[in-house]
């Protein structure tokens, strides 16, 4: 058995629109934290350790270190994640809409399919046809609960302008035909499963046009479906199924994404 990780991390060097933060607190910084932890809980505490009072000294702790921390501010939608129905609208198929606590498990365990889309170039999108078309290629019939992973080489980006900005994203009637097979879970390589962001605010805010903003995302209104963005490393996947796909995503109280560490089981 082979695991083959299709994740990216959170990372705060990254700039986008959402950045991440982290603070991280070093093993010989943590000894003064654990001063501050325990005595800011202690009657006059915080006055005494402002003073420079200390409960425990380094010498008095093993090897001079505690145990390193890093605090998150990250949005739920850096680094690989599954985007939960809840994410999409307040509501789907008439009902309250899933969030990424109540997204059953069994959807994100299952056969795995790659589509291999790395011909395409920004400012190509991908339809149905091209769906159709990268699975007559490797001579497959979809199944339900199948996990289709959408292979366009993006991440190469990560970390560049284009990653944000020029990227291959999907179009609503590809997203459907996938639904009309019965796949409830899907994923990206992408910073977004529709096409680049910046470029459907422009179209939308000169046209209003509804149908120019977050179409594939809004579809999940209609229709009950989870979907992956910033994955990686999808080529590495040494056949286009016959492997096991497992993006068991973070239990976050009401949200409507969960980061996860997306493998591939060969």
């Amino acid at each position: 058995m082979k695991i083959i990780d299709l994740s990216l991390p959170i990372d705060d060097k990254l700039v986008e629109t959402h950045d991440a933060k982290i603070d991280r607190i070093t093993h010989a910084a943590g000894v003064e934290h654990f001063n501050w932890v325990v005595m800011s809980k202690q009657p006059n505490g915080q006055d005494r350790f402002d003073r420079g009072e200390r409960v425990a000294t380094a010498q008095e702790i093993p090897d001079g270190e505690m145990l390193s921390l890093e605090v998150v501010h990250s949005s739920v939608h850096m680094g690989s994640h599954v985007d939960a129905p809840f994410h999409y609208g307040s509501t789907c198929e008439g009902k309250p809409a899933k969030m990424i606590e109540d997204v059953p498990l069994e959807w994100c365990y299952g056969p795995g399919v790659v589509l291999d889309f790395t011909h395409m170039k920004y400012p190509d999108v991908i339809r149905k046809d091209d769906v159709v078309a990268a699975l007559q290629k490797i001579n497959y019939q979809l199944k339900p609960m199948d996990i289709v992973l959408i292979y366009t080489g993006g991440d190469k980006l990560l970390g560049t302008a284009d990653y944000v900005n020029k990227y291959v994203g999907m179009m609503p009637d590809a997203v459907e035909y996938l639904l009309d097979q019965g796949i409830k879970m899907m994923g990206i390589d992408t910073i977004g499963l529709d096409r680049p962001c910046f470029e459907m605010f422009r179209e939308f805010l000169s046209t209003k046009d509804k149908s120019k903003i977050w179409p594939c995302h809004f579809l999940g209104r209609r229709r009950e479906y989870c979907h992956m963005e910033r994955l990686g490393s999808l080529g590495s996947i040494p056949k286009p199924f016959g492997f096991t796909v497992s993006c068991l995503p973070v239990r976050v109280r009401n949200a409507g994404a969960g980061w996860a560490r997306v493998v591939a089981i060969v």
